[in-house]
């Protein structure tokens, strides 16, 4: 007789899992800070939160949280489950964002401003990693990717990929930073998040 084991809890996690979440958002949030401190381009939804940042005198990480929380807004009507690390991932990403921010120097060269684009985009992987591993819930922006994709039918290819086509238009025309940057993180996150998961152990992304 095959013995099953129960799902994770999104909601009580082990204090390891706990550690891995808050570990993942704070490494995302850091590589996230380091793409808006190059200023060469930032990943498609920084784009849109630089962009109300702008328009709303605001800083680019609470317009992060004002972002995530919109998107849960729209989780209700797609039926979307969330998690500890849903509600802990539409405000902590900001937060280390605005941290990461305040703690680089300001008037760096464009050599080093370079130099952390490769290096944003490789911790936002890795944070990913530790993040999905946790299997606390999915973040908001992926919340909304699915919910969709579910109602629609449509691939999650397609599906993702309006999303954050229409995220970056609406941030670049208000102000958004558009650049090398946008381009490198848009080749490069996909494998650089399934590196970091199987990194941690991680097999199967669609599982967690």
């Amino acid at each position: 007789m095959a013995v099953t084991h129960a799902a994770p809890s999104r909601w009580r996690p082990s204090p390891a899992r706990l550690a891995r979440l808050l570990l993942g958002l704070a490494v995302f949030g850091a590589g996230e800070g380091f793409l808006v401190a190059a200023d060469l381009g930032v990943s498609p939804w920084t784009v849109l939160a630089q962009g109300m940042s702008l328009r709303a005198d605001m800083s680019v990480g609470v317009a992060t949280v004002v972002i995530s929380v919109l998107l849960l807004l729209l989780w209700i009507p797609l039926r979307q489950r969330p998690g500890l690390g849903t509600l802990l991932n539409a405000v902590l990403v900001g937060v280390f964002i605005d941290v990461t921010l305040a703690l680089l120097p300001g008037g760096m060269p464009l050599g080093v401003r370079a130099l952390l684009v490769p290096a944003g985009i490789a911790l936002v992987g890795l944070g990913s990693g530790l993040y999905l591993t946790s299997r606390l819930g999915p973040g908001p922006r992926d919340g909304l990717m699915t919910g969709l994709h579910r109602r629609t039918g449509r691939s999650l290819r397609l599906v993702r990929g309006a999303i954050e086509v229409t995220a970056v238009a609406i941030g670049f025309a208000l102000g958004g930073t558009v650049g090398i940057g946008t381009v490198a993180f848009a080749l490069l996150i996909g494998p650089a998040v399934q590196a970091g998961v199987h990194a941690l152990g991680g097999r199967d992304t669609a599982s967690l």
